[in-house]
């Protein structure tokens, strides 16, 4: 936690000190000129690659596979999409390096190793997690909503007092 705090102080001073220095390299107009590119650049980037992994995730899905590594796909290409919204060019870069296919294949190693997760589907016939659960799944006519007459779990009436 108290990286994290860190982190999140010292960020707007890199992103500051970046500013400076593109802008001493290429002027100030040339700077704004290229953050509002990184700007469009990201949404336009967020936007193609956003659809085709939603049609990705939906075609794991219909297939009955795991969708995590492509929600994961969709979750960093999100992130991406933000850094890149965001003015500042240190966040350009790694928004751009999560844009890369092999970039967020690493990514998702490192995730897939370190994070506990499972993944429901239902009505599909999948099921893909750690296991530890345990599901009962009754048809309708195991379930009966009147008292079993003959179960040790019966309703203690008054009258059996």
């Amino acid at each position: 936690m108290r990286f994290s705090g860190i982190l999140l102080l010292l960020w707007p001073l890199v992103e500051i000190a970046g500013f400076v220095v593109v802008g001493s390299q290429i002027g100030v107009l040339s700077t704004i000129l290229l953050v509002v590119a990184m700007t469009l650049l990201g949404g336009a980037l967020l936007r193609y690659q956003g659809f085709g992994v939603l049609s990705r995730i939906q075609a794991e899905v219909n297939s009955g596979r795991d969708p995590g590594r492509e929600v994961a796909h969709g979750l960093m290409i999100l992130v991406a999409g933000l850094l890149l919204v965001i003015p500042g060019f240190v966040s350009d870069v790694i928004g751009l390096a999560l844009f890369i296919p092999p970039v967020r294949d690493l990514a998702w190693s490192f995730i897939k190793r370190n994070v506990d997760f499972s993944t429901v589907v239902v009505n599909r016939g999948f099921r893909s997690g750690s296991g530890k659960e345990k599901t009962i799944d009754l048809d309708e006519d195991d379930y009966k909503s009147e008292p079993d007459p003959d179960s040790p779990w019966r309703r203690i009436d008054k009258r059996d007092r």
